[in-house]
């Protein structure tokens, strides 16, 4: 399908380079089999991980440790790539990257570091990050989860729930309640009193693990804890990495269900002629163009933003409102030009459009990024 307005004109070689890579290795190694994955509730993340890290895909736009080291603009063009695929291929590459590295990088000891970074980036170890709880979602200020001083040693209570990768992660990045406030732990999952049971009976991001977390008396040496931050700015900055990653990524589902209607609408022939000559499917096709192709002048315009230093939370909250909003609208749209079997998983439609209802949930619901927004504008907070 024709770029109308040339956005990928905008990007340099390198860019260039990783859209291609990407694509390919979606096209080669996902899409033959992410509709049987998402019918059958599996992702295989041990064989994926390897090969995601070996095209330097895991931590990119991280420094050192073995990670690419990438402006931000590649980086939202790997997630878009990889959406394109499935949003829980992309789910997995950024919490691995931006929500269970980027903590330890950011605010990680030298020894924390060293020990899961290099492996992470590689794909040798899988990482998650637990924030969410059962009973507190957009309020994470009011965790449950604890962490208490037993000596020297941290002893570790509490639940996570809706977390990517838990059930197959070596590590988990934990935040929790102490007495001096909300910190991050580095958990890694053996240590006992630790359990990751997966989540069923999913109808979206089935292709992907999502799991709770539970700590039972998880006893952690003093050198567990992140050093770099306390309370709730750092998990919230771990966000703003990972919505960042989404505000690009959505883009990649979006142009995926509109290439799949544009190429029905082409061969679907009712009344003697192909749907796609009807003016009523043209309307639609190319609305659904107009905001696919609006969504990426927003992701690209964010990218150069943080590459230039100057992206804002605010700023990505709009990134993530209205993309994401955007690209389940067109998932909508695309099904009803594909009829009946918009609704199979012969056709990416239906899985990407489930998908996308997760999207506009996690990290950040619709209505939470529209007060921050709506703060914006009035200077008034409307959370409470």
């Amino acid at each position: 399908m024709d770029d109308l307005l040339r956005l990928d004109d905008q990007l340099n070689p390198d860019q260039r380079l990783i859209r291609d890579t990407v694509r390919s290795f979606v096209a080669d190694r996902v899409l033959p089999h992410v509709g049987d994955w998402f019918e059958e509730a599996v992702f295989p993340a041990r064989d994926l991980a390897p090969a995601l890290g070996s095209l330097g895909l895991l931590g990119m736009h991280l420094q050192g440790y073995g990670c690419a080291g990438t402006d931000a603009v590649s980086y939202g063009v790997a997630c878009r790539e990889l959406e394109a695929g499935d949003s829980g291929l992309r789910s997995f590459v950024s919490v691995q990257g931006s929500l269970a590295m980027f903590p330890i990088w950011r605010y990680g000891s030298d020894e924390q570091k060293q020990e899961w970074l290099p492996r992470m980036a590689a794909g040798e170890a899988i990482g998650c990050f637990g924030l969410t709880e059962p009973d507190h979602g957009s309020d994470p200020a009011n965790m449950r989860t604890y962490a208490k001083k037993d000596g020297t040693d941290w002893v570790l209570n509490g639940s996570k729930m809706w977390i990517t990768n838990g059930s197959v992660a070596d590590v988990a990045v934990v935040w929790a309640q102490t007495d001096d406030g909300i910190r991050g732990f580095v958990v890694p999952t053996t240590t006992p009193g630790f359990s990751a049971p997966e989540i069923h009976k999913k109808m979206s991001l089935r292709a992907s693990v999502t799991s709770s977390l539970y700590f039972d008396d998880v006893r952690l040496p003093a050198s567990a804890a992140l050093p770099g931050v306390t309370g709730l700015r750092g998990p919230l900055s771990c966000l703003s990495e990972a919505r960042y990653g989404i505000v690009w990524g959505v883009v990649g589902a979006a142009r995926a269900c509109l290439e799949a209607a544009v190429d029905y609408a082409k061969t679907r022939v009712q009344f003697g002629k192909p749907i796609g000559a009807y003016q009523l499917t043209q309307e639609k096709l190319a609305w659904m163009y107009v905001a696919t192709a609006q969504a990426g002048l927003t992701a690209l315009h964010l990218g150069e933003l943080k590459d230039a230093g100057k992206l804002e939370p605010r700023q990505i909250s709009f990134g993530k409102l209205a993309n994401v909003r955007a690209a389940l609208d067109i998932a909508r749209q695309a099904r009803t030009i594909l009829g009946g079997n918009g609704i199979t998983l012969e056709y990416p439609v239906i899985r990407h459009m489930n998908n996308l209802e997760s999207v506009l949930t996690y990290e950040g619901t619709q209505e939470i990024h529209t007060l921050v927004l709506g703060e914006a504008l009035t200077g008034m907070a409307a959370y409470r």
